[in-house]
């Protein structure tokens, strides 16, 4: 894990937009003891039932770590107190037919409850070990 300074973030945005990737997000690996928090997308929704990490789209003139707080908060209604570090990356093909990169934080919360949904469907506090249908690149990114 690494900090999450801003030469740190300056890094990756520019690595990224080396790489051709134009669409980013941000996402929150929340962790209460030895349990993750996860959210369930919703059957209509593109990747319908897939269980994911908080996440949401780096907006227009907005920082990596702004939107990892704006959409922690909006997706679970949960505030960020601390942001423990940066966890790696992984890229996949988005509903739009390009390529996003999520930038991937643990961070820790105020207050594990109340979780209130707006974007998905369930939710879910699991162990490392016993995860519901996730993506692999999630499944590696909560078992490393």
């Amino acid at each position: 894990m690494t900090a999450a300074s801003p030469d740190l973030l300056t890094g990756l945005v520019s690595n990224a937009q080396a790489d051709g990737i134009t669409g980013f997000v941000a996402a929150a690996v929340v962790t209460d003891a030895n349990r993750v928090l996860l959210v369930r997308r919703r059957p209509d929704d593109y990747m319908g039932g897939l269980w994911e990490v908080p996440s949401g789209k780096v907006e227009d003139g907005e920082t990596i770590l702004e939107a990892l707080h704006r959409e922690t908060t909006e997706e679970t209604g949960l505030i960020i107190d601390t942001v423990n570090g940066y966890i790696g990356h992984f890229d996949y093909a988005n509903s739009r037919g390009g390529i996003t990169r999520q930038f991937n934080f643990a961070v820790t919360v105020k207050n594990t409850e109340p979780v209130v949904l707006t974007e998905h469907d369930a939710h879910q506090w699991a162990r490392p070990t016993d995860l519901p249908p996730v993506s692999d690149a999630v499944r590696e990114l909560i078992t490393r």
